[in-house]
């Protein structure tokens, strides 16, 4: 190939690249697209759902299980309540009162003991069986400022056998549940249920 036609295609080349590019500046500067502020087809997304209320967490009824409850077990599981309380008739105060005749009677029954007066700002003034539920389930949210020191009985039958060899401590035992006190903290106590996400939107 000689020198002239090198130049030639060489020439040819850098044209053809100086049109090219002329060609994309003019064509930006003659052309102006306008964004467009909204999509032109509108995309729904559907809100996560939230979910329902949940009601407070509640302690599981026991009442129905106290009749055939095993009070033996009731009394190994007060063992626990030892370092704390006597259950004896006229055992000494601890660092809580001692439980002799507890179920069915006022919650500051002992007058020896100086309680903390949180007792009876909740709920009623007796240890009722739904009461003393309650309360062994979680002590501090049943009465929170009260000065047991007592994470409390998770498990439903533990509490039952509890209150059952508690209702034995005394000269005479209170009376078993009801089928009205069965019913009524069956209803109070029930498992939570979730309320539905348009009502809880309301």
């Amino acid at each position: 190939m000689g020198g002239m036609e090198f130049n030639k295609i060489l020439a040819a080349l850098l044209v053809a690249g100086i049109v090219a590019s002329l060609s994309g500046f003019i064509s930006k500067k003659m052309v102006h697209p306008e964004e467009l502020e909204t999509n032109a087809f509108a995309v729904e997304v559907a809100e996560a759902a939230t979910g329902g209320v949940k009601k407070p967490k509640l302690p599981d009824p026991v009442l129905a299980m106290i009749a055939e409850a095993d009070v033996a077990r009731g009394q190994k599981l007060s063992k626990a309540c030892a370092a704390c309380h006597s259950f004896d008739k006229g055992g000494p105060e601890g660092v809580g009162p001692n439980l002799w005749n507890t179920v069915g009677k006022a919650k500051h029954h002992s007058p020896s003991f100086a309680y903390s007066g949180v007792l009876t700002e909740h709920g009623g003034p007796d240890w009722t069986y739904a009461e003393l539920n309650h309360f062994l389930w979680k002590p501090k949210k049943y009465a929170p400022g009260t000065k047991m020191n007592y994470l409390g009985i998770k498990k439903p039958e533990d509490r039952a056998a509890l209150l059952a060899w508690m209702r034995t401590m005394a000269d005479s035992p209170a009376s078993l549940p009801s089928a009205a006190e069965i019913e009524a903290e069956q209803a109070a106590f029930a498992p939570p249920e979730e309320a539905p996400a348009e009502e809880a939107a309301e």
